[in-house]
Order: C-alpha cells, then sequence, then structure tokens
C-alpha cells in the first residue's frame, strides 16, 4: 500500500489513508494535533475578526506540468534498479536460451525496458496534473526491495515506487487518470512487435519481442479490476473503454508470449 499512516504506522490504500477512515488506534493523537495546528494558526493570524477561511489543498490548477527535486531523487534510484533488473534478463536469457545478446543489445533492452516503466508513471502523473491534482512520483520501501531482490533471481517484481496523487479529484478525472498509463504500454507494445519484424539481427528481434510482451503484460496486469490497480478505476469510469483495453491487452500478451 502506497500510504503509511504516521500515528499507528500501518499501511493503507488512498481510500483509508486517513485515521478517520481506518479505525485508527491513536486517532484521538491525530485529532489533537490538528486541533492544536488550528489553534497556532490563529494565533499567528494578524486579524481580530471572525472571519477567516481554511484550505487544506491548493488550487486546480490545470494544465500546469512540473516537476520537484525531490520527486528526481526518487526517480533516478528507481531507474537504476529496472536497469539492473534489464541486465539480470538478458544475462538469464542468454544463459539459458542461447538468445547472442552482447552487451549492447542487453543495454538497449534495459533502456528501453527503463523507459517503459517511467512512461506508465509520467503519464499518470501529467494526466493528474492536467487535472489540477498534485502527483509526483515516489519509490515504495518494500517495492524497491523487492525489485532489488529480482535483480539476483529468476523471479522478476518491478515495482520500485508509483506516482502519488493528492486533492480533490472526480470519477472522470480518476478514470482518465489511470487509463494514461495502460494505453502507453498498449501503445508502446505494438511499436516494439512492429521493430521485432524489422529485418535485423536474432539478438535485435526477440529484444524487441521481449520488450513488446512486458508492455503487454503491464497493460494486462494494470488493467485487472481489482484493489487500487488502474483497471478497477477505469471499470469504475467506463466499461465498454474498460472492455476495449482489456481485450487489446490480452491479445497482445497472448501473441508476445507465444512467439517470445
Amino acid at each position: 500500500m502506497p500510504f503509511r499512516c504516521p500515528y499507528c504506522g500501518g499501511q493503507f490504500c488512498s481510500v483509508h489513508r486517513l485515521p478517520e477512515t481506518h479505525s485508527c488506534p491513536n486517532i484521538g493523537l491525530a485529532q489533537t494535533q490538528r486541533r492544536e495546528a488550528t489553534a497556532q494558526a490563529f494565533a499567528r493570524s494578524p486579524t481580530t475578526s471572525y472571519d477567516y477561511s481554511i484550505s487544506f489543498w491548493q488550487p486546480r490548477q490545470k494544465n500546469k506540468i512540473y516537476i520537484s527535486s525531490t520527486e528526481v531523487k526518487h526517480l533516478l534510484p528507481a531507474a537504476l534498479l529496472i536497469m539492473g533488473i534489464g541486465f539480470s534478463i538478458a544475462i538469464y536469457n542468454n544463459f539459458f536460451y542461447w538468445y547472442g545478446w552482447t552487451w549492447t543489445v542487453a543495454a538497449v533492452f534495459s533502456f528501453f525496458l527503463t523507459l517503459s516503466f517511467l512512461i506508465h508513471e509520467i503519464a499518470h502523473k501529467i494526466s493528474a496534473q492536467k487535472s489540477g491534482l498534485w502527483a509526483e512520483f515516489r519509490l515504495i520501501t518494500w517495492g524497491a526491495v523487492l525489485t532489488l531482490i529480482s535483480v539476483f533471481t529468476p523471479f522478476r517484481l518491478i515495482a520500485p515506487g508509483a506516482v502519488m496523487i493528492a486533492g480533490p479529484a472526480r470519477r472522470d478525472d480518476m478514470g482518465k487518470i489511470s487509463i494514461a498509463g495502460p494505453s502507453t504500454n498498449i501503445l508502446l507494445s505494438i511499436i516494439f512487435l512492429s521493430l521485432a519484424y524489422v529485418p535485423t539481427s536474432f539478438a535485435y528481434s526477440m529484444a524487441f519481442l521481449l520488450l513488446s510482451s512486458f508492455n503487454a503484460f503491464i497493460a494486462l496486469f494494470n488493467l485487472l479490476p481489482f484493489g487500487v490497480l488502474d483497471g478497477l478505476k477505469i471499470f469504475s469510469w467506463d466499461k465498454k473503454i474498460w472492455a476495449l483495453l482489456f481485450a487489446v491487452a490480452m491479445a497482445l500478451t497472448i501473441y508476445t508470449y507465444i512467439f517470445a
């Protein structure tokens, strides 16, 4: 879960991240701190009247795209972890399947694998910011640890972090934000599948085919209508669009799995 309660230490989804929504055992402490913060804000205010306003979120500023220095500090290690996964896959495939990948092919594969992950997350970020919401990528501790472990094992888990979103979002906002990630993976899968059939060496063809398979599977997995995955938000927003995307992702996943 991407959110950690600062009062009880539990991990929760976006729906249950507040103390009031997950029956936090330390909710009394949370309420006390809020009252104290409100009292301090009034104490610092120069006004002597009873007219005041409290804003919990910044005003919605649509179409404003930005990236912070903090976000860059989280993106860089995430990118390095996925690059490590890419080289790990290259070494594994060379050893067991004799793909004949050189270090150059492995570097190309790792670069585009990392780019695929980043494009998925940045698509969510841009879509959210265009809707006037706060959105930045953050590392998730256990996700980063498991991704690091995957570099040295044949079992792959690529989940070093995710884009965190905050603000008053409507259902159609969340639907459009959620659809951005899987849609980019479907598009990338089609592009890499096309490149796999461009006359070139066997090594590059297999690299692009695996990249196509990776993007197709990521799209399919994220479109599952369960839990915190994108699919549930898209399904709740527009079932026809969800069904179309899911069918395309499923077809690409099956095709690339057979030929990869």
